[in-house]
């Protein structure tokens, strides 16, 4: 690992070694990486890639960090994240659509969105999430989702030797998921379709969801959003309520008391005490209701 590090640093790509996960992630937890390398270039991206792969590097894209924890283990490979610089600009093409780069905060794209007064893009305002991310689990919200906007992506292999485009169909999205947590391929781009709407409702949208959002979920504790995915015909939130979970703690991890289908970080919590919260959630209420709960937070290591 040192010598891809130190040929990284000399090729100019920014890299550290040994760096704490809990840094990166929203959980605030979680163990280190042997390397995190930063591309500011999908040319820096591709022979990051390549070079890992040349090694057997394990390599794993991290995006804002707001859906991922990490083992207290740490991850013995390479963590990857695309530079705003160099990924987090956006491009408007005209009929309602939307070019940008996927280290593009959605909070950041929602408000270029609005400055060109398209509308379809309100639910994502107040998610924590970079563009890339939410294509990688197509993300949603009160009622949208990416599957709902996207036309296609840009994409590099895990070797960085090929680069394709994705029509959204063939990404296959689903209920938080998408064809890219199989084949490997790293989203450095996407084009949206919108339509042409009112700025002013749509700013009022868009103030409506962020205030629902911050009255409702434990915003001011580091978390992943949502824990658990939604089971079919049923709330995780009132699963877990009705087993009587919220207000648990595992040291300090928490089911949050606003919302249950939250668990936050009250102070000091590690990646191993949210795990065992994650798990006795989950046991309780498989005992009590009989329903699976599984995770929507991609766990590493």
């Amino acid at each position: 690992m040192e010598t891809l590090a130190d040929r990284w640093k000399n090729q100019k790509i920014e890299v550290l070694t040994d760096e704490p996960m809990s840094s990166h992630t929203s959980f605030k937890a979680g163990g280190r990486a042997a390397a995190l390398a930063s591309a500011a270039s999908e040319e820096e991206l591709r022979q990051i890639l390549e070079d890992a792969a040349g090694c057997r590097v394990p390599v794993l894209l991290l995006g804002n960090g707001s859906n991922t924890l990490f083992r207290d283990s740490g991850y013995p490979g390479v963590v990857v994240k695309l530079s705003a610089q160099g990924f987090g600009s956006a491009q408007n093409l005209g009929g309602g659509r939307i070019r940008c780069g996927a280290a593009m905060l959605l909070s950041s794209l929602a408000k270029y969105i609005l400055s060109a007064s398209l509308t379809g893009f309100e639910f994502a305002s107040g998610l924590p999430g970079s563009l890339g991310g939410a294509v990688f689990m197509n993300a949603g919200a009160y009622g949208g989702e990416m599957k709902d906007v996207l036309v296609s992506v840009r994409a590099v292999s895990p070797d960085g030797r090929t680069v394709r485009e994705f029509s959204a169909e063939e990404l296959q999205l689903g209920y938080r998921r998408s064809i890219l947590a199989e084949n490997g391929y790293i989203v450095t781009e996407a084009v949206l379709q919108l339509a042409p709407g009112n700025r002013e409702e749509i700013a009022g949208k868009m103030k409506e969801l962020t205030e629902q959002r911050n009255r409702k979920q434990p915003v001011q504790y580091p978390s992943a959003g949502s824990t658990f995915k939604r089971p079919e015909g049923y709330f995780a939130g009132k699963l877990i309520e009705d087993a009587g979970l919220k207000g648990v703690s595992v040291g300090g991890a928490q089911v949050s008391v606003l919302h249950s289908g939250f668990i936050i970080n009250t102070g000091g919590a590690t990646a191993t005490d949210i795990l065992d919260l994650i798990a006795l959630v989950q046991n309780t209420v498989y005992e009590k209701s009989g329903v699976k709960l599984e995770p929507e937070v991609r766990i590493v290591g």
